[in-house]
């Protein structure tokens, strides 16, 4: 699993955070990074889930 987010298109929310806090966070302005790829491969129904809750469409899972 491989997890690419789109910092132009947060909203900054939060739901992937909420949702899979070991492998995203969020910078001083409120916008999604990766904390750990790797992490992804570990929680894959949260990464999922923060997937499917981001309100932007900002968070892509591809499943290699």
């Amino acid at each position: 699993m491989r997890v690419t987010v789109d910092t132009a298109r947060c909203v900054g929310a939060g739901q992937c955070v909420l949702n899979a806090g070991s492998v995203f966070d969020q910078d001083h302005d409120g916008v999604v990074e990766v904390l750990d790829p790797a992490a992804a491969d570990e929680h894959p129904d949260a990464v999922e889930l923060a997937a499917t809750l981001c309100p932007s469409g900002a968070i892509t899972v591809h499943r290699d």
